[in-house]
């Protein structure tokens, strides 16, 4: 049997497979006030046999959303309504942590009660649009963060690490990938502050560390992983000088290795020896979602297990399609097809209906 389906520790989290679920929004969080509902805990219910769920991006304040009904995890409401699903996962013997992203620049007010406008490291807006009620609409322009408002941010983070350990999720991770707002504050293009949050290597990783050490500090360590995705030009990050990214997230890894942390999750570029390097770097857990093109990963990934390259593989639309992912990996298939057009919003068409093998745990209820 692969070393795939071996258990393995994570700080404090106990995994009884190395095969872990991607976080992937959904945008089907209906409840009152950005609230999960019994919808949600179907879904995550029905993947529990992962050896680790990590959730959907979860804002973890108001200004934090950027896209429409995504979850929260900054009021009283919300931490409850999160518990009935992490309780559904615990009880099928599942692991589930609380993927905290704040979306930074990538949002518009009319996505949030308060009609906010977006928050950056700079004040530079984002080609592209979101969907909200009043329809598609252009990103808005963001404002760029005080030195105050950064360290409340820091803290909202802090508080919605803490609301999800009371709501029982196993950990955190820390969205600092894919063009949201800690990789804002990494890449030159968004971040063209020059005070102590910016321009040199220690002002581009500061917000980033000092989430880290925050939030390590309230919930524990043990308990918290960080996302990458070094060159990834999402939500239109611009990572080109091979030099300058290389120095850059050398710094934030080992940054992030001096807080022992559970998992560093990487999202890997086109350059697996860039993955190499990380792997050299980072003294605990790997978590990699490989590069496999327009291919999702699959099982031919799982060699990268055996040979070291990672310690831990996420799926994404693997996953999605398939409940019962590990079961299928096990005996080479047959694997579902995912339905893009049902990806974003919708009922459980697409969400919960994806049928399990027969016999699996993760059947439909």
């Amino acid at each position: 049997m692969s070393i795939a389906f071996e258990p393995l520790t994570l700080g404090s989290i106990e995994l009884h497979s190395r095969i872990a679920m991607s976080p992937m929004t959904r945008s089907r969080a209906y409840g009152p006030g950005a609230t999960v509902t019994s919808l949600n805990a179907e879904y995550y219910r029905q993947r529990a046999s992962a050896g680790m769920i990590v959730t959907e991006g979860i804002q973890p304040s108001e200004v934090g959303q950027g896209y429409p009904d995504t979850p929260g995890l900054h009021t009283v409401e919300q931490v409850e309504a999160w518990k009935s699903v992490t309780s559904a996962v615990h009880a099928e013997g599942g692991r589930i942590v609380a993927q905290l992203m704040h979306t930074g620049r990538i949002g518009h007010p009319l996505l949030t009660p308060g009609r906010l406008q977006p928050v950056a490291p700079s004040a530079v807006r984002a080609e592209g649009y979101v969907h909200t009620s009043e329809g598609k609409k252009d990103l808005a322009a963001p404002r760029e963060l005080s030195e105050e408002e950064i360290e409340q941010t820091i803290g909202d983070f802090v508080r919605a690490a803490r609301h999800a350990v009371d709501a029982g999720f196993d950990g955190v991770e820390l969205h600092g990938a894919n063009g949201y707002l800690i990789h804002q504050f990494l890449a030159p293009n968004t971040n063209r502050r020059q005070d102590r949050w910016g321009g040199s290597l220690e002002g581009r990783t500061r917000f980033g560390l000092l989430v880290a050490r925050e939030v390590a500090g309230e919930i524990g360590a043990d308990r918290v992983g960080f996302r990458i995705s070094p060159g990834n030009p999402l939500n239109g990050i611009e990572e080109t000088d091979v030099e300058d990214v290389r120095r850059v997230y050398e710094h934030l890894v080992r940054g992030l290795a001096d807080l022992d942390l559970a998992y560093l999750h990487l999202l890997e570029d086109r350059q697996r020896a860039f993955t190499h390097q990380v792997r050299s770097l980072w003294p605990s857990t790997l978590v990699l979602n490989p590069f496999t093109g327009a291919e999702p990963t699959g099982p031919k990934q799982l060699a990268l297990l055996e040979d070291g390259t990672a310690d831990v593989l996420t799926f994404g639309r693997m996953f999605l399609a398939n409940p019962d992912l590990p079961a299928r990996l096990a005996v080479g298939g047959p694997f579902n097809e995912p339905h893009p057009t049902r990806f974003y919003s919708g009922d459980e068409r697409g969400y919960t209906d994806y049928p399990a093998l027969a016999g699996s745990a993760a059947a439909v209820g």
